[in-house]
């Protein structure tokens, strides 16, 4: 077996010598844009990947150095840490000041380095020379002593950046995004699987070792996520993921933003006004609905068939105010012609809003109870469910169901793995119901790495209707405007083989990408299945 020291030197040598061949020996840093600059569009990407390569092997080499100096500079150390005995007040700004860094990438080096010891990163299996007579774990200052049957739940995200299965930033969303798995801290007698309560110390431990392991899981499924997501859409999933397999914690997140929400405003002394807001969930999804409506066709949303509609979107694209002046005027005009407001009036061509995704197990659960700030630990667990925002994010199915009686649902059927009933119609363009079912499936643009919502989406056709498709849902997807164009026009090409999953071809023959579904959707529908553990004391 190759010593993993020497797999990491002769992978490093390997991009080098990528970077060699297409640079030449001679070149240097000063010369290098000239250099690229020559190259074919093939030659610029394989330049572009080494260096990105070399990028994460340091940074991953980096990221376990400032681990190790920051175990070595604990506040008990005093003055003989390893950080003050070179002037610093902490391991963060000792490492600021050798990269150059801002503080808060310091602070992330440290905070993952830190991670990677925790993660028992000493083990046999990732220790560079485990035959070597070096120090044991406890004789090396600052590095735990870690439990081989013990690794914490985030131990697969250490591992993935150090092998470069993922990016020091995807680790840092994910981590921070999961959070840290709920515990019981009451010593009371808690509820185990069975509702049957148990004693208040079997049941800690129980419960720990279930919650770390759903983490674990879902830390796992991310990973697996990261070479077709970005480091937002990572976090974005990571949040909804930890809000729905602990729906008590996600209550009381909800409610802290809730009793966070403010408004203020104020002069300063040139006697400009100035505001500042901190929303609570609703309120930011209600407003985000309302600019992406009014503004979509000046950020790239859905091309329109009828002809007025299409005569306002032209208007508002040829208007000279900036999206920022066209988003501050909506709000006033909003504020201004309040709830009992004409729609076109106020959005142009369609009726704003929230939409909410909640299974029909979530609602039963919240069905007939009605907010109050008095109810019982008992009376929240029993109705304690998760809705998910079309777009992605968390709410209260309490919330959701609050929302219905207020202002309606629609009903979609779907199966196992998120596809919608079907309700295909033998005419060109899809209905209103039909792109809410795609919505509810797809949140948005399909394509890799596009965060555009669904208020931005174009159903596609991965049949061409010319050619004798038909407009089902089973046989469309969301893309927004720019990729929907670009497909067509790029030589690209989207198919499916029944309901498995939408393959997106690109031109030139390379290998199809798999189109996945956002994986906080699959949570929803049951692909990926929260631990049966209830995480919280009983009464």
């Amino acid at each position: 077996m190759v010593p993993l020291v020497m797999r990491f030197f002769f992978e490093l040598e390997r991009q080098v010598d990528i970077l060699r061949a297409a640079l030449g020996d001679e070149v240097d840093a000063a010369a290098c844009p000239a250099a690229v600059l020559l190259l074919t569009d093939d030659a610029v990407i394989r330049v572009l990947e080494a260096a990105t390569a070399l990028v994460k092997a340091g940074e991953a080499v980096r990221i376990a150095a400032a681990g190790v100096a920051a175990g070595r500079s604990p506040r008990a150390a005093g003055h003989q840490g390893l950080a003050q005995t070179r002037g610093h007040r902490s391991p963060v700004a000792l490492v600021q000041e050798i990269t150059g860094s801002t503080r808060a990438d310091a602070a992330k080096h440290v905070r993952l380095g830190q991670a990677l010891l925790h993660a028992g990163l000493v083990d046999a299996e990732s220790r560079i020379d485990s035959a070597a007579a070096s120090p044991t774990d406890s004789e090396i200052p600052g590095t735990p002593s870690i439990p081989g049957s013990e690794r914490p739940w985030h131990a697969a995200l250490s591992d993935a950046m150090m092998r470069g299965t993922i990016t020091s930033t995807q680790q840092d969303v994910i981590l921070r995004g999961l959070g840290e798995p709920p515990s019981c801290d009451t010593p009371a007698a808690c509820v185990g699987d069975d509702g049957a309560r148990t004693d208040g110390d079997v049941c800690n431990e129980h419960r720990g070792a279930s919650a770390r392991h759903a983490w674990a899981a879902a830390a796992e499924q991310l990973i697996d996520e990261a070479s077709t997501r970005t480091a937002e859409e990572l976090g974005k999933a990571a949040r909804t993921i930890r809000d729905m397999l602990d729906p008590e914690g996600a209550q009381r997140r909800f409610d802290e933003r809730f009793e966070g929400r403010s408004f203020h405003t104020w002069t300063d002394g040139d006697g400009i006004h100035h505001g500042s807001i901190r929303f609570d969930d609703l309120g930011h999804a209600w407003l985000r609905a309302v600019q992406d409506t009014a503004l979509r066709p000046r950020r790239g949303g859905p091309r329109f068939v009828d002809p007025d509609e299409k005569a306002k979107a032209d208007e508002l694209a040829a208007d000279p105010r900036t999206n920022d002046q066209l988003a501050y005027d909506l709000l006033l005009d909003t504020l201004r012609a309040g709830s009992l407001a004409d729609a076109a009036t106020v959005f142009g061509t369609r009726q704003a809003g929230v939409r909410v995704i909640i299974t029909a197990d979530a609602l039963r659960r919240a069905d007939g109870s009605t907010r109050d700030t008095e109810r019982s630990a008992d009376d929240l667990g029993a109705d304690a469910g998760i809705a998910v925002l079309e777009e992605g994010g968390t709410l209260p199915a309490w919330l959701a169901r609050q929302q219905a009686c207020s202002i309606g649902s629609v009903e979609c059927a779907l199966d196992g793995s998120g596809n919608p009933l079907y309700l295909g119609r033998e005419v060109r363009t899809f209905s209103s119901k039909q792109n809410i079912a795609l919505a509810i499936r797809d949140g948005g643009c399909r394509w890799p790495g596009c965060d555009r919502p669904p208020a931005y989406g174009e159903a596609h056709h991965i049949d061409r209707w010319v050619d004798g498709g038909r407009t089902d849902i089973d046989r469309g997807i969301l893309l927004c405007r720019f990729h929907h164009m670009n497909l067509h026009h790029g030589g690209w090409r989207i198919t499916r083989h029944g309901p498995g999953p939408f393959l997106l071809h690109p031109p030139r023959g390379a290998d199809p990408i798999v189109l996945g579904t956002p994986i906080e959707r699959r949570y929803v529908y049951g692909d990926l299945q929260p631990p049966p553990l209830r995480f919280r004391p009983a009464a």
